[in-house]
């Protein structure tokens, strides 16, 4: 009876870390949350063509555009609003 107790305590002990481990990956790292929208659209939308210039698109035209590239750059949703008001000024 002791050591199934023992065991039922280490795999709840053991769900709680995967448990925390997973939300803390959850959240943005302060490298992301410190960089401005600029800087953040010079290393994501680089990655994969020439970045269009800001006066490309009109205000709402980058929104439209952020929510596409959200998915496919796979930006976190704080990511993108930085990068959206960054070209939208």
């Amino acid at each position: 009876m002791v050591l199934s107790n023992k065991i039922v305590l280490l795999a709840f002990l053991g769900s709680c870390l995967v448990a925390i481990a997973t939300i803390n990956a959850c959240k943005p790292s302060m490298k992301i949350t410190a960089k401005s929208g600029a800087q953040l659209w010079a290393e994501n939308c680089q990655r994969c063509h020439n970045t269009p210039s800001p006066s490309t698109f009109s205000p709402e035209q980058w929104e439209t555009v952020g929510l596409h590239m959200q998915s496919r750059a796979l930006l976190t949703d704080t990511e993108k609003n930085k990068i959206v008001e960054f070209l939208k000024q």
